[in-house]
């Protein structure tokens, strides 16, 4: 049964688990272990928006990251077969993204969304972004007429997004971020004091210096690697696409609340 209200942290864990959101993923070893690979072999569609430069060419030294922050198996023997997210880890990384919430709310921060997930995490952002404007903080409006070579940087319920061909478009690319900055500064406008994204929008971000928090799923290292060097404040992990976006509706609210966004 769908849980109404704010779950406590336990009722949110086995939530996470019962939808797969974290827990047994949809997400298989071969796919992770794929990943890892191309991003220690170079692979820059793999390295979201950040520049890895030489620190992560060994495809161990990945893996290991990913056990410990992500809660993958540990051993490097294990090839094929079911991969895991620990759901405790992902509500730790939940209350740690809540803390920066938190931050923005008291200083009335500027806020910037954004989602190379549409289809799972539109409504996690615009959630957030909605507390946030309650709590006084300004959420960046980006810049008109922007476009990459994958298609429109758009903004849909103050979530900006990359539309092509009439559709939300997913994408890891950090180019759709990169010309949301880039038109800021030739509007003369201010940098967002805190972006929150995923995938390559968080990336980019981050590696401009900006304070950012994001979601990536097990199979997407890189922002998890950032954290760990310290150029990402927070990286979630979870499912990024289960079966219904409604799954992830008790996550947003335990966030809010721990970040004394929602009562």
């Amino acid at each position: 049964m769908p849980i109404s209200g704010t779950p406590s942290r336990a009722q949110l864990v086995d939530h996470l688990v019962r939808t797969r959101i974290a827990g047994d993923v949809a997400t298989p070893r071969e796919n992770n272990l794929s990943h890892y690979r191309q991003l220690a072999n170079g692979v820059r569609g793999f390295w979201f928006g950040l520049e890895l430069g030489d620190r992560w060419t060994d495809e161990q030294d990945v893996l290991a990251v990913m056990a410990e922050r992500v809660g993958v198996n540990d051993d490097p023997e294990y090839r094929y077969g079911q991969d895991t997210i620990d759901p405790e880890l992902t509500v730790d990384a939940l209350e740690r993204m809540a803390g920066r919430l938190r931050k923005a709310a008291e200083g009335r921060q500027r806020v910037l969304f954004a989602t190379g997930h549409p289809g799972g995490l539109l409504d996690v952002h615009r959630a957030t972004a909605a507390a946030l404007r309650a709590a006084g903080c300004e959420i960046v409006v980006i810049p008109e007429g922007l476009r990459t070579d994958e298609g429109y940087v758009m903004q849909f319920a103050d979530v900006a997004v990359l539309e092509h061909g009439a559709t939300l478009w997913h994408t890891h690319s950090g180019e759709p971020m990169r010309a949301i900055l880039t038109g800021l500064d030739r509007e003369g406008r201010a940098m967002p004091d805190l972006v929150v994204a995923d995938h390559g929008w968080a990336g980019f971000a981050a590696q401009r210096g900006l304070d950012a928090v994001g979601y990536a799923d097990c199979n997407d290292p890189a922002l998890f690697l950032a954290e760990a060097e310290g150029t990402l404040q927070v990286a979630v992990p979870l499912d990024d696409h289960v079966v219904s976006p409604r799954h992830y509706d008790p996550m947003t609210a335990y966030l809010l609340t721990q970040a004394g966004l929602q009562a």
